[in-house]
């Protein structure tokens, strides 16, 4: 509905164990093994998951175990606390703060290791970035940059605070596939 909905569909049809498609009503989440969040903004993207009738059958399905990856805006939709806000889906146990790496002018792209993904440095793809000022002891911090916590995973929930989808590498998002496979079992 809003986001980098093509670029993610791009990065999983290259992957040959996924077969993508987009969720736009509530019968679409029918028979999915995983869901991706997009960027965009998140206090929009929460309202058109409600006005399209999809915030109840989501958060039901994330809540039986649905794998979820939130990208920026969907790693807001995520959070249990928004600092200074009230949250959305509220099911990772996580706080975040809203644009904390600043405005759209102080958005950047960065190199970074994180082995858990990739043995290959992989880019990172930060606009008006969200970051993570709080994990519970359930949610495994899988990257911080300075500090500032930019990807978890709690169980089979997935949350990133740049785009892996304006990157060249589908590394972020084989990932996820795996972790989808990983619930099947």
């Amino acid at each position: 509905m809003q986001g980098s909905v093509a670029e993610h569909m791009a990065h999983l049809a290259v992957l040959s164990n996924v077969l993508p498609r987009e969720v736009k009503k509530p019968a679409d989440l029918d028979g999915i093994d995983g869901l991706i969040l997009p960027g965009g903004e998140s206090t929009t993207l929460s309202r058109l998951i409600k006005t399209f009738g999809l915030f109840e059958p989501l958060h039901q399905k994330i809540q039986a175990g649905l794998p979820v990856w939130g990208t920026c805006a969907g790693l807001i939709l995520l959070a249990r606390e928004i600092v200074g806000e009230p949250c959305h889906l509220g099911v990772l146990n996580i706080a975040v703060r809203r644009n904390a790496f600043g405005r759209q002018v102080d958005s950047f792209r960065q190199t970074e290791l994180i082995p858990v993904v990739s043995k290959e440095p992989t880019e990172l793809v930060f606009i008006r970035a969200p970051w993570i000022e709080q994990a519970g002891p359930d949610v495994e911090i899988l990257h911080a940059i300075e500090g500032k916590v930019v990807a978890v995973r709690q169980q089979y929930l997935l949350a990133t605070a740049f785009h892996p989808e304006l990157a060249a590498s589908s590394d972020w998002h084989s990932y996820f596939a795996d972790l989808v496979a990983q619930s099947l079992i």
